[in-house]
């Protein structure tokens, strides 16, 4: 884990976050976990997030990592998640907790 991601986050919590937030963008995963920066959630994911739902977790954009587009979109493809060229439509699949309402169809996550 990344040295200064220490205080907010320990490796456990923020495994357990990207598991459990999976459809979330990863802005939205870091403030949840009061991190400063969704760098540290990126962190977790490439140090300790091989057997995470690593795919589902976009930035706020809706595009996945540069680096990782191709093999993302595919895996995306694979759940029944369609992206506009690079990009995922957040409002239509965006991960909604129990009670939030919801204005758009149902999501995939």
């Amino acid at each position: 884990m990344a040295a200064n991601a220490a205080p907010f986050i320990s490796r456990a919590e923020g495994r357990l976050l990207v598991a459990t937030l999976a459809g979330q963008e990863i802005t939205a995963i870091a403030n949840l976990a009061g991190a400063p920066s969704p760098r540290m959630v990126g962190a977790i994911l490439a140090e300790d997030g091989h057997d995470l739902p690593w795919h589902r977790i976009l930035r706020a954009n809706g595009t996945p990592a540069p680096h990782l587009v191709h093999d993302q979109l595919e895996r995306l493809r694979a759940e029944g998640v369609l992206a506009d060229g690079q990009r995922v439509d957040l409002r239509k699949y965006r991960w909604k907790p129990d009670g939030e309402e919801d204005t758009g169809p149902e999501g995939l996550f």
